[in-house]
């Protein structure tokens, strides 16, 4: 008689790396305030895409947006068992808000900042990098897809 050897169930999840993720994220409003929608874009360490956020947020400010894309990309990291986060912006205003570096005076925007610093603590270790605008296509191109309704 022939046994069939039993496999254990798995995800999708479990098959790619998330312990040491890559989040490019990026927000948008068109008139500050005016009609906002974010984007992210998360890779495990080889540089294989992981997740991907697309999303409308409603009305709200340029840097309200930029923080909301940080926090729906940490959260879906956390998620997804990360352990080491990098993450690139290319709002120097949230980046060094971020880092320490400057105030973060509007109180909005503390909200939103205590909100990450949650989700940090989650983390072994966060890292987040100023980049160009041209180096963050990709999230860019999500966040004007949710504005555009595509």
């Amino acid at each position: 008689m022939r046994h069939l050897r039993a496999y254990p169930l798995h995800s999708l999840k479990d098959d790619l790396n998330t312990n040491i993720l890559t989040i490019f994220t990026d927000g948008a409003a068109r008139g500050n305030p005016g009609p906002a929608a974010i984007g992210a874009v998360i890779n495990d360490e080889k540089g294989n895409l992981v997740a991907s956020i697309s999303r409308r947020l409603g009305v709200t400010t340029n840097n309200q947006a930029e923080y909301r894309a940080i926090i729906a990309a940490l959260e879906k990291s956390v998620n997804l068992g990360a352990r080491q986060v990098t993450l690139f912006s290319d709002s120097e205003l949230v980046v060094k808000q971020i880092n320490g570096q400057y105030k973060i005076k509007q109180a909005a925007l503390r909200i939103l900042y205590h909100n990450i610093v949650r989700l940090i603590g989650k983390l072994e270790s966060f890292k987040i990098i100023c980049i160009p605008r041209e180096r963050n296509a990709a999230a860019d191109a999500l966040a004007n897809k949710a504005l555009d309704n595509i």
